[in-house]
This record gives structure tokens, sequence and C-alpha cells, in this order.
């Protein structure tokens, strides 16, 4: 994977900048796509863009925003409340069919610019009760992609088997994790870094934190911040 190219799913959040540096330590060149869906936020496509042109890495926008007159949601209609799923129903933020459309894009992207790789940030550990999350559903897609452009498409999910905890702990590994502790914006309500602390993107990325912090106090830690400077502003 060293001499190839990489194109990352890219929303400027906590796990897809995760994402893009893995890529970026594990690829010789990497480009990152943006979908631009109408989402609640404008800032997220800012984020984006910002934190691409910060490290130099090629950035494609597209518009989708198709999927919020398809699949309303509480992330592309404002008057839909943020709130879990209740009785195992699925969140009021779920996007019927998005990964299946962004990954989909990506692997039309990948191909133009001459990538074998898609990178992203789906986990099947906190997927929030998102079906297109799932490992079953990224290998079922791979198949497609490599069927419908006949072409040795590779996508690469580093966080699928990790919680928020192992997703801080790999951004430290990474050396970057207050870069992401302070750059990144995943909060529903539009607020980087530490966002609103009130939404449910907001309380688990706190909680995983909270609890990487609490398994390094006391242990040896990986290239990062000491663990009491950690949860600092």
């Amino acid at each position: 994977m060293k001499q190839e190219k990489a194109v990352v799913v890219f929303s400027g959040g906590q796990d897809s900048t995760t994402c893009l540096f893995w890529a970026l330590k594990n690829f010789a060149e990497v480009e990152t796509v943006t979908f631009d869906y109408g989402q609640r936020h404008a800032l997220e496509v800012e984020c984006a863009t910002d934190i691409a042109a910060e490290l130099g890495v090629k950035h494609h926008v597209l518009d989708l925003s198709l999927i919020g007159q398809l699949a309303p949601s509480a992330l592309t209609d404002k008057g839909i409340e943020v709130a879990d799923g209740e009785d195992g129903g699925l969140p009021s933020t779920f996007v019927p069919g998005r990964n299946l459309l962004f990954f989909s894009f990506a692997g039309i992207l990948a191909n133009q610019v001459g990538a074998k790789h898609i990178v992203t940030g789906v986990s099947e550990t906190d997927f929030s009760g998102y079906p297109d999350c799932r490992d079953a559903f990224v290998k079922s897609l791979n198949v497609t992609l490599n069927l419908a452009m006949d072409g040795p498409f590779v996508i690469h999910t580093p966080l699928m088997w990790l919680d928020k905890s192992q997703v801080w702990e790999l951004s430290d590994r990474l050396g970057k994790l207050n870069y992401i502790r302070t750059k990144t914006l995943t909060c529903y309500n539009g607020i980087k870094a530490d966002g609103c602390g009130e939404c449910p993107a907001c309380r688990l990325r706190r909680k995983g934190l909270e609890t990487y912090v609490g398994k390094q106090s006391g242990n040896a830690r990986p290239a990062g911040r000491p663990a009491e400077e950690v949860l600092q502003p």
C-alpha cells in the first residue's frame, strides 16, 4: 500500500480525520472527497475543506443534495429533532442509503484519479444503529464496486472494530489526538472541537475520550499529550 493511492471519504469529523491521518501514513498519495448533501450545518463541508487544505491534500466536494429530497432525516431537515432510536428503532439522524451513495461515488472518483483504495471511518462497534456502517454492508458493496467497474478496489475500514476510546487511542498513536480534538466537527449542532456536549454524537465522543484517558492514567502512554492534559480545553 505504501506505493499506492487512496481516496478518503471525508466529513471533517473525528472518525474520518483519524482515517485521513491513517491513510497518509499508509499510502503514497491521498485525496479526500466530501459530500454536500444538504446536511444541517454547512460548517461540516467548510471544516473538511480547511483540514484538507492545511494538510496539503487534494480535496473534492461533490453535490449530493438529492439525498435530502429522497430521504429526509434530522441531518438534512432542521425541523426534525435529533433523537436516539426508541425500542430498537433507528435514530432520527439515519439517512437511508447515504453510505451506499457515498461509497459508490467515492469508487467512481477513485477510478477517475487512479486510486485503488477507498478509506472510510464507519464502525460497527459504535455505529449508532446505522445499518450502512456494518462490516457486511461494506464487504458487499466492495464486491459490487469491483463488478460494476471491473477494477480491484479495496474499501478500508480502520475503525470497524474499534469503540470510541480505541479511536482516540489510534489518533494518539498517530500523534494527532490534540489536532483531532480541536479541529474536527462531530457535533450535530454544528459546534467544532468538544461540541455542544449534549447531542448523541458529542456524548459518545466525550465518553470515549474520558474512557481512553482513564485507561491510560498510570500506564505508559503512546505518542501524544500527557493523560492529565488531554481533557483540558
